[in-house]
């Protein structure tokens, strides 16, 4: 018999820019990185996107589907999404599995994650345009730099962050 579903979200930052109208109504050639705070006004044009990327044979169980090895069997569902935590817009992952993930097991998802940010699920959406009022809108799950991380809930409110990458009382 199966464990009880738990729920598990891990919090990551987003890397949205925009490229904006000129006075003529055209796109400007030159992109503009938007803050997390920036981001926020856009944050139901995102849900649209991250809901339209969906694909009907993942069905309730996203991206966990993608899964190969004891990962498929212990983790049910891996769904993204996107909402607002202290005034900024921020990366989600909702996951249930089937109990409690060992720590070698997080490290493992955590890493497939990073992965899909990069070069699965996450350069599909990065690449797909999402029309706003005043031009045209890009997001990331991921960056290269030393700002991308993905840390559970309960750790990321815990530590009182202040911005990407600052946290109160020094290093992350």
């Amino acid at each position: 018999m199966k464990n009880e579903l738990q729920s598990l979200r891990l919090f990551s930052p987003l890397f949205p820019h925009i490229y904006r109208k000129n006075e003529w109504g055209d796109m400007d050639d030159y992109r503009e990185d938007l803050s997390a705070g920036e981001v926020l006004e856009y944050e139901d044009e995102i849900l649209a996107l991250i809901q339209k990327e969906k694909l009907p044979s993942e069905g309730e169980r996203g991206l966990a589907v993608y899964l190969d090895d004891d990962l498929s069997r212990k983790v049910y569902s891996i769904n993204p999404t996107v909402e607002e935590w202290n005034g900024e817009l921020w990366g989600v992952t909702e996951m249930q599995t089937h109990g409690t993930l060992s720590s070698s097991e997080f490290a493992e998802l955590t890493e497939w994650l990073s992965s899909q940010f990069s070069d699965g699920w996450g350069e599909g959406l990065e690449q797909r345009e999402i029309k706003v009022e005043d031009g045209e809108l890009y997001l990331s799950f991921w960056d290269s730099s030393d700002r991308f991380f993905i840390k559970p809930e309960d750790e990321l409110k815990g530590s009182q962050s202040f911005g990407f990458g600052m946290t109160m009382g020094g290093m992350q």
